[in-house]
């Protein structure tokens, strides 16, 4: 049996796989494409949210180098998915990076992994951008009924219908195509940068020095072992990471995070890009340097622009411009918040059909969902499907609580790629790589060890719920994709050989 579960997939396999004209997908990515993908997906509610979170809680004005090392965490990553996702050409990302090197039992876990990851942030970002838009509404005298408003004092029969509605009209664009796609995101991450750089630019006349001072606040100890929402650290070693100080650093790192999510989703669009042995690596890495550079600015301006013990939570970059006398920047940032969402949502969703029509083009899932437009060459069934539960997961679930899964998730995907790319090396030294991440296996093991740390600082209680998402995967996988698999209907015959699948090989 063991044989069977880890058995792997022939790179030559997968590439062949993405000829098959009901199975194929149109390229017509760029490298520019792709980098605005990744930023449009990374800037998000993170920047605008976490900043005044983890300052006045964590790390005060040194919350930027938290940033800095989330974003040094995340590097280690993309080096490996550059690799990957420039020598494994094809849809899925990590799924199908798994399934080249560590088997098809992790490949599967990794990518029923992906899709909670994918469907949570996509219904968490449209409930934030609802949020948003309400309050841009309130502001000019328009007010939605509670019940199709934001889900709190709603009632029980509350429906969120603002963010429904994103989830499907983003759903009706995924369908048209990838290239329609690329236009709309380049048009809306135009305006959420500019936004950003307002923010930076504006803020830096408003900086006052004394805001600085103490940059590293003095440590505060937080009490161990308070509860299951405790961080798993705290409840594994009896103590818990300090508020403040170096540690508060690396704890405010944990939740920052949260920000970086997304630059991996690029690479789902591997098998849609024109030179993805080219252009995946600029469009992951790029992408991910230009959000960490911003990210760092605007959390030193706004530490400066505002005492870190006085930044607001829910709004902090524009609070902190009203603090200064400047209430008009509030709401230009809430317009830039909102439009900017818009990316995140749409990408998230984009990755998790990709990811979940590459494991139904394997057979792990029902292969009615691998076929693509006639038309417009996109996978058209798993969208809709996907599209229409993210809608009804956003309009009525409460996401508060779940929205730590999308971190670990993340995380989780993080460690298997690093660990997938020293096996590859190992198994198959002769495959072409347009690019090589350096310094193997030093840089994939700083990767896993970066990923582990900022996983044990979650919390425990996000833990179990991984837990059981992980174990409803086992048993799915045994019930139905380890029988349905087309690997194991189609073995090789010999070393080096690949056979194609039959003709007749339909749903």
């Amino acid at each position: 049996m063991s044989s069977t579960l880890f058995r792997t997939k022939r790179v030559e396999q997968s590439i062949l796989d993405t000829e098959e004209p009901e199975h194929a997908l149109k390229k017509s990515l760029s490298a520019l494409d792709l980098t605005v993908f990744g930023v449009g997906v990374i800037i998000g509610t993170g920047i605008f949210v976490l900043t005044g979170t983890v300052a006045k809680n964590n790390a005060g004005p040194a919350v930027a180098l938290a940033f800095v090392a989330a974003g040094v965490a995340c590097a280690l990553a993309a080096l490996c998915y550059a690799e990957f996702a420039s020598t494994v050409p094809v849809a899925g990302s990590a799924y199908t990076f798994s399934y080249a090197s560590l088997g098809e039992l992790p490949a599967w876990i990794i990518g029923w992994d992906l899709v909670l990851e994918f469907a949570l942030g996509t219904a968490v970002v449209a409930v934030g951008w609802s949020g948003y838009v309400q309050s841009l509404m309130d502001n000019a005298g328009w007010e939605m009924p509670a019940a199709l408003g934001s889900r709190e004092g709603a009632g029980d029969f509350g429906f969120d219908i603002l963010a429904a509605a994103l989830v499907l009209v983003l759903t009706f664009i995924l369908v048209l195509g990838m290239k329609l796609s690329a236009r709309i995101t380049s048009l809306v991450v135009a305006i959420k940068v500019t936004v950003v750089l307002t923010v930076i630019i504006a803020g830096a006349f408003l900086i006052d020095g004394d805001n600085y001072d103490p940059f590293i606040p003095k440590q505060q100890a937080v009490e161990a072992g308070e509860s299951l929402q405790a961080p798993l650290i705290q409840l594994m070693f009896g103590w818990a990471p300090s508020n403040f100080g170096v540690m508060g650093i690396f704890t405010a790192a944990s939740v920052v995070f949260f920000a970086f999510i997304g630059f991996d989703v690029v690479a789902t669009a591997a098998e849609e890009t024109k030179n993805p042995q080219r252009d995946m690596p600029r469009g992951i890495i790029g992408s991910l340097l230009i959000c960490t550079t911003l990210y760092v600015a605007v959390s030193i301006v706004v530490t400066g622009m505002q005492h870190y013990s006085r930044l607001s939570v829910d709004a902090p970059l524009a609070d902190a411009f009203k603090a200064t006398g400047h209430p008009w920047f509030a709401g230009f940032i809430s317009f830039g918040a909102a439009v900017g969402l818009t990316t995140v949502c749409m990408i998230l969703l984009l990755g998790q059909t990709r990811v979940f029509f590459a494991m139904s083009r394997d057979g792990l899932l029902p292969r009615f969902f691998s076929h693509v437009h006639p038309k417009y060459k996109t996978p058209h069934r798993p969208t809709i499907l996907l599209g229409v539960v993210i809608a009804i997961l956003a309009g009525f679930t409460p996401l508060t609580e779940l929205a730590a899964l999308v971190n670990i998730g993340t995380l989780f995907a993080f460690v298997v790629v690093a660990i997938g790319v020293i096996i590859l090396r190992k198994t198959r030294p002769d495959l072409h790589r347009a690019f090589r991440t350096p310094w193997v296996p030093v840089i994939p093991i700083l990767s896993v060890l970066a990923s582990l740390w900022l996983m044990i600082n979650l919390p425990a209680e996000t833990w179990v719920r991984f837990a059981i998402w992980m174990a409803a995967g086992f048993f799915v996988y045994f019930l139905y994709g380890r029988s349905h698999s087309r690997l194991g209907r189609h073995e090789e015959t010999t070393v080096g050989e690949v056979i194609k699948p039959p003709k007749g090989d339909t749903p």
